[in-house]
């Protein structure tokens, strides 16, 4: 595939991910505390398997590691709001089979896989781990987003979330300046800018005895 059309692929993926984030912050910046809108939800689906896509072909394991978890924790946010079986049924068979599709393939081919994402003569294994890392701590906050959420029955987005987001795509920025990806630099870039808006929207709230997210 021509690197120009990986660039696009990975650029729509990242504009699709400020998308949700914009939508996210508009949102809270209304209500003057922080929410979980249907359509954040959506988009990060789409998003995150054209960024899986992207990572994939520029032979990116940190990036296509942590997409692979955290599209189910989307899929449950959207089944908690109801919005799930409003997605053609075409289309949910579709999305909530490509993980455990990929993950298989990944293990009958092996050999070609490891080739593929860490067998890479320019790439240094410590910068690997590094990306793997910050990518663990981009996945984890939407683990730790489903069992906050489980708990209280709703979807929700806790100033934890954003605090464990700015930490992750601190890193990831890093690993995207030394990797030479402006594509995922600007992303990651972005995202750092509302995580922080939501960190100081919910810790206001939190001074005043105010419900931080909702």
């Amino acid at each position: 595939m021509s690197p120009l059309l990986i660039t696009v692929i990975g650029a729509v993926a990242q504009l699709l991910f400020s998308a949700r984030i914009l939508v996210q912050w508009i949102a809270s910046e209304k209500a003057h505390k922080i929410l979980s809108p249907v359509l954040f939800w959506q988009l990060s689906m789409v998003a995150s398997f054209m960024l899986c896509l992207y990572g994939w072909l520029r032979n990116d394991f940190a990036i296509v590691a942590g997409q692979l978890v955290a599209f189910y924790i989307y899929i449950w946010n959207l089944r908690t709001k109801g919005a799930w079986n409003n997605i053609p049924a075409v289309l949910r068979y579709l999305f909530a089979g490509i993980p455990v599709i990929a993950a298989v393939w990944c293990v009958f081919d092996w050999d070609h896989t490891m080739d593929h994402l860490f067998r890479q003569e320019n790439i240094p294994p410590l910068l690997i781990i590094f990306g793997t890392v910050g990518q663990t701590i981009l996945t984890f906050r939407f683990i730790y987003q489903w069992l906050y959420s489980r708990r209280r029955g709703e979807s929700l987005l806790p100033v934890n979330f954003w605090i464990i987001s700015l930490t992750g795509a601190s890193m990831m920025v890093v690993y995207s300046v030394i990797r030479h990806d402006p594509i995922y630099l600007i992303g990651q870039a972005s995202g750092a800018v509302v995580y922080s808006r939501n960190i100081m929207i919910g810790l206001k709230n939190r001074r005043k005895g105010l419900p931080e997210t909702a």
